[in-house]
């Protein structure tokens, strides 16, 4: 198999030891990720994004000194094309939409198995948005909140847009009476009925007479199954 032609740099900022460094194993067992630098703390981050920039951030929020989010809304401005994931034990809906508010684009969870760490720096380096199901969950849950009960069903008791003349008209179309005889039936001019049909397309959203009269059963608005 080639060698990979292009190399993702990354860099991590994470306290804890144990976890950098089992960051850094698995970012060196894959060929087209190179690990630029491993940090302890925000301010040794910030440093390096000063001069340097990278391709990928991986950065935990509990830092013991500069704020995680600050570091990823700093190297999110200095270095705009950079691609940016937490890592963190946090799961709560507050750190999740704070991150991504700050820039990230990425959440994982400490605990993830080496290949998946793998993955999802390769996906987020290809534009992706990786995060865990939970977290994914939060975020749509915040995003598109369940109603609190359910859409009541449209009817003619509880939706009606047509007037009665309107529905009164439809109905003689959908007994198929022509124009002429409409306005015969209903006592009105022919252009009355046309109006009224103009009316009826805006109202309905609808093209022609068939599409009407269909749209209007449909919603309970007429009695399509009525015969002249």
């Amino acid at each position: 198999m080639p060698a990979p032609t292009t190399t993702i740099r990354v860099m991590i900022v994470e306290d804890d030891a144990i976890t950098r460094q089992r960051f850094a194993h698995a970012i060196g067992s894959a060929p087209d990720l190179t690990l630029v630098a491993a940090f302890e703390s925000g301010r040794e981050a910030l440093r390096w994004l000063e001069r340097e920039g990278v391709d990928v951030l991986l950065t935990d929020l509990g830092l013991p000194d500069v704020p995680g989010l600050g570091v990823i809304a700093y190297c999110a401005q200095r270095h705009p094309d950079a691609q940016i994931m937490v890592i963190t034990m946090y799961e709560d809906e507050t750190h999740v939409l704070r991150s991504l508010q700050a820039g990230a684009r990425g959440y994982l969870l400490k605990d993830a198995l080496n290949d998946e760490i793998v993955a999802r720096i390769h996906e987020l380096a290809a534009g992706g948005a990786p995060m865990t199901p939970p977290i994914a969950r939060l975020v749509l849950n915040r995003l598109y909140p369940r109603p609190a009960a359910p859409a009541p069903t449209l009817t003619a008791a509880s939706f009606d847009p047509l007037t009665e003349r309107e529905r009164q008209v439809l109905t003689r179309i959908a007994q198929g009476f022509s124009y002429a005889e409409i306005a015969e039936l209903e006592g009105i001019s022919r252009h009355t009925v046309h109006t009224h049909i103009k009316s009826i397309y805006g109202k309905l959203q609808v093209h022609s007479k068939s599409e009407a009269v269909f749209e209007a059963g449909r919603l309970g608005l007429i009695d399509v199954t009525l015969r002249a």
